[in-house]
């Protein structure tokens, strides 16, 4: 029996002239993954003007039409583990997981088997979607492997479509989308509130590694200040210059941080940036590692027996892909992360 494969077309924006091939069709085949979509250019099914390209860093030219082959949805292999999971919500169109640290979002290299996929087959049976590719079945986005909280998952094809395509957007002409996250970063930002506008790329020389670089692809995240916390009573830290700051100078702090695009590691990659690394975070706080002495004992410990990032996933609002609801769920700090902040906040810091 032949496969029925369905073609898109998209014509090159002005704006988007000069642009990667793969990152054009990124942002418009929002349903596949950027590893898919690179596949599918050196397989030879993506065409400019009826050509087929097979160079993912093909530079496209204004007014050019792309047409991509789009494969059929795939079945989910990865086999059904009984991994247990709290499910916020679910129905015929989506469930909602709260994921707990320590868990891998799909298979992959080091990670064939443990992951949430197979919790989700065993979970959902074969009624995941299976667009996102074998491996990713009913995956519209991911959360690190220690960053816990709320994930939605698609349990059918429409479903994906109409999800990804929101988390493309990321609320650009749909406010009713939210994706925030809780963070304790080391240190606090002079101002109550703020924006990280920088592009994101992979790390030139550590390919596990994010890296704020010029010609990235854009990223944006905003960032408020909710809580500041002292450190050590009487402690006087010392500022970039050499001289010591102000007593008060908060160690730490925690921040909820908007999401305005959804690139890996972007908090992470972000909050560095500035200065305010998340704590326990090895690969981009790690010259903050000394600060852990400014730290009140309670906290130090809590610090310690964390063994990951301080980061979670606080809220997701969705349009439901089949009644245009707006669902709004909700992951409050898992138990680590709550008994950090409240030894961070236990000295006295300003909880305002």
């Amino acid at each position: 029996m032949a496969v029925s494969v369905m073609q898109k077309s998209i014509v090159v924006a002005a704006e988007e002239a000069g642009e990667r091939l793969d990152r054009v069709l990124a942002r418009h085949v929002a349903e596949l993954s950027r590893s898919r979509l690179k596949a599918l250019i050196e397989a030879g099914a993506v065409a400019l003007d009826g050509r087929a390209i097979r160079d993912p860093n093909h530079r496209v030219n204004s007014g050019t039409t792309i047409a991509v082959d789009v494969p059929p949805p795939e079945p989910a292999k990865p086999t059904a583990e009984a991994i247990p999971l709290r499910v916020i919500y679910e129905d015929d169109d989506i469930i909602v997981i709260d994921k707990p640290r320590n868990l891998v979002v799909h298979p992959a290299a080091g990670n064939w088997t443990g992951t949430l996929v197979n919790a989700l087959i065993a979970h959902c049976g074969d009624s995941l979607s299976g667009i996102g590719g074998e491996r990713r079945p009913g995956i519209v986005h991911r959360l690190d492997k220690d960053t816990t909280g709320v994930m939605v998952v698609a349990k059918n094809d429409r479903a994906h479509q109409a999800l990804a395509a929101q988390f493309a957007d990321h609320g650009k002409t749909d406010e009713s989308f939210e994706r925030s996250y809780l963070a304790l970063v080391w240190g606090a930002p002079d101002r109550p509130h703020g924006t990280v506008d920088k592009p994101i790329d992979r790390h030139p020389k550590a390919r596990d590694r994010m890296a704020v670089r010029q010609g990235g692809r854009e990223a944006a995240t905003h960032w408020q200040v909710l809580e500041r916390y002292a450190g050590k009573p009487g402690h006087r830290r010392i500022g970039k210059a050499g001289k010591p700051e102000k007593p008060e100078a908060p160690v730490a702090s925690l921040v909820a941080c908007r999401l305005e695009t959804g690139r890996t590691h972007q908090i992470r990659v972000h909050m560095a940036s500035i200065g305010h690394p998340v704590m326990g975070d090895q690969v981009y706080g790690g010259g903050f590692r000394t600060k852990t002495a400014l730290l009140p004992p309670e906290a130090q410990a809590a610090l310690e027996a964390l063994g990951r990032q301080a980061l979670h996933a606080h809220i997701l609002a969705v349009k439901h892909p089949s009644t245009g609801a707006i669902l709004t769920f909700r992951s409050e700090l898992p138990p680590d992360l709550a008994r950090l902040r409240t030894a961070l906040a236990a000295p006295g810091g300003d909880r305002g």
